[in-house]
């Protein structure tokens, strides 16, 4: 389906309870009429679909229909109100006029966020990573994979060695938190370097996990020349 997409989840049932499923399918067919062509409609079994209920953070309890969407711009909605054709209409129009405000999942803020590598969580992504006003080299990870918990010490180490630097080290974890739209994010860990000046168009890393490896790779790419290695990743020497 399309967007922008209004989905209502219930417990739909032809075959045991067909008279409640349509009495539900009615009532979004109602709304649906008055949107063709501008807003798509659709109802999903809540059980079947549980998986994308829990991308809003909601665990389905109760028996009337939720209804989630997402509009062009793929950004995600809750209809927060109980269930009528009222609401639902009302819902609808907000989604399409662009007044309602978005669902983002995201873990809280952290209180403190002072150490060598970063915590970004969606609520804080821009003040971390986007504006930051330095060169960021941000993960992408999973707390169950392997291969991250493996290179967690490693970042830690890069995070030391760089701190007097003008350059940031990041972690998220995007199994919690809703990864920005411009991050393709497939496998973990993910790593993407962005440059102060390019936010909006960060480079995938490609690299060597050692930290000798993401040094060379920073001193190469950052904006401008970092204080304590050229260009090679070599110390620069200092004058007595």
């Amino acid at each position: 389906f399309k967007n922008p997409l209004v989905v209502v989840y219930y417990a739909v049932d032809y075959v045991k309870n067909p008279k409640g499923t349509n009495y539900w399918r009615n009532r979004v067919l109602k709304v649906a009429k008055e949107f063709v062509g501008r807003v798509n409609f659709a109802v999903s079994a809540k059980d079947d679909f549980q998986h994308e209920l829990n991308e809003y953070g909601y665990d389905y309890t109760g028996d009337k229909p939720l209804v989630l969407a997402r509009d062009a711009k793929n950004q995600k909605f809750i209809m927060k109100d109980e269930f009528s054709v009222e609401n639902l209409q009302a819902f609808a129009t907000e989604l399409e006029e662009g007044s309602l405000e978005p669902y983002v999942k995201s873990e809280p803020v952290p209180e403190n966020n002072d150490g060598p590598v970063k915590v970004a969580v969606a609520k804080n992504f821009d003040d971390v990573v986007v504006n930051n006003g330095v060169d960021t080299l941000v993960e992408f990870y999973a707390p169950w994979c392997g291969h991250c918990k493996k290179l967690a010490p490693t970042l830690e180490e890069l995070g030391t060695k760089l701190k007097d630097e003008a350059v940031s080290i990041v972690k998220m974890d995007a199994t919690a938190n809703d990864v920005p739209s411009h991050f393709e994010v497939r496998g973990f860990p993910t790593l993407y370097w962005l440059p102060k000046d390019a936010k909006t168009t960060p480079t995938r890393y490609e690299g060597g996990r050692e930290v000798d490896d993401f040094v060379k790779y920073i001193a190469k790419h950052a904006t401008t020349e970092l204080k304590s290695l050229d260009r090679a990743g070599n110390a620069k020497k200092t004058e007595l």
